[in-house]
């Protein structure tokens, strides 16, 4: 992985996402300014995704949830709701996606930027870990992107969907290696790092009973 074909992909850090129930949100967004500004002093072109529910209602997924006026009740186009968090927001030249389901692959132009950009790995965080960024991870692993999945700047609304999410995506993503923020910037710095690898199909196994400890396999502190 270096600068010159990495790209930093965050998942739907919007003002939605920003004030719902996601567990430790302010951390997340702390922690993803911080990556942030290190991907920029490395030249790492930053790409946002944004959820996006049109206001008429007209293309919603099946069953999206509608207010008292038949419109969208998350993420619509009318409404400060998409708007990417201001802490962290775009800067001209960043890439913002727009994307209408979970996955920031499905019918956008995020795969046109990435091959414009001769992108081979994508750092990866964001909303919700058991939702759009599992669904993302995934389906930029079946386009052959290399995948560094940055997990506390990653969450959802309970810690054991986060967990499990997690642990999922280091399980059947074979190439996948799991970062903390602090960790991801030695690296990116030339310093000594800690990183977690997959040495092999569905290793992090866990059950109700024991995925606290199974997801402690990946923390480096």
């Amino acid at each position: 992985m270096n600068a010159r074909n990495t790209a930093l992909l965050l998942i739907d850090l919007q003002k939605e996402g920003g004030t719902s129930d996601v567990v430790g949100m302010d951390e997340i967004i702390e922690k993803t300014a911080t990556l942030i500004k290190e991907c920029r002093e490395k030249g790492i072109p930053i790409i946002y995704t944004r959820h996006l529910n049109r206001g008429d209602a007209v293309g919603l997924a099946n069953r999206e949830p509608l207010n008292e006026k038949g419109e969208p009740a998350y993420y619509h186009t009318e409404t400060e709701a998409i708007d990417v968090i201001e802490e962290i927001k775009p800067e001209p030249g960043d890439i913002i996606i727009d994307k209408y389901r979970y996955s920031g692959f499905h019918e956008s132009s995020l795969e046109l930027m990435l091959k414009s950009l001769n992108v081979k790995h994508l750092i990866i965080g964001g909303v919700l870990t058991d939702v759009c960024v599992i669904s993302t991870a995934m389906d930029a692993y079946y386009r052959d992107y290399q995948i560094n999945l940055i997990k506390d700047i990653c969450g959802t609304t309970t810690e054991g969907a986060h967990m499990a999410a997690i642990l999922m995506m280091g399980n059947w993503i074979y190439d996948i290696e799991i970062y903390d923020t602090k960790q991801l910037i030695n690296k990116l710095s030339g310093e000594e790092y800690k990183v977690w690898k997959s040495e092999g199909p569905d290793e992090l196994q866990f059950t109700p009973e024991n995925l606290r400890s199974v997801f402690e396999k990946l923390t480096f502190d």
